[in-house]
């Protein structure tokens, strides 16, 4: 009988079968899905993928770039972002 925290189910059941020929489920964690930018969908470079307990384990500056909306939007978007937002200072000024 496994242990009651390994049945839960944040794990997936793995049916493995054993030397001696018998049946058995594994229970393991699931795989994390990768961190996307919030606008666009693209794939946000460094950020691991982790699952929260080894991501708790992390420094901070290991868990997401030290830039603004790191981890959140892609360079392309927050380029963007930035370009907008002095655009639309500039009008307001004139």
């Amino acid at each position: 009988m496994p242990k009651l925290w390994q049945r839960s189910s944040s794990r997936r059941r793995i049916c493995r079968r054993i030397p001696s020929g018998v049946a058995v489920v594994h229970y393991e964690l699931r795989n994390v899905n990768v961190a996307k930018c919030s606008i666009c969908g693209t794939q946000l470079g460094g950020i691991p993928r982790l699952n929260l307990s080894s991501l708790r384990k992390l420094a901070k500056t290991e868990k997401r770039p030290e830039r603004i909306y790191g981890g959140t939007l892609c360079h392309r978007c927050l380029a963007n972002l930035l370009k907008e937002a002095a655009r639309v200072i500039k009008l307001q000024r004139s």
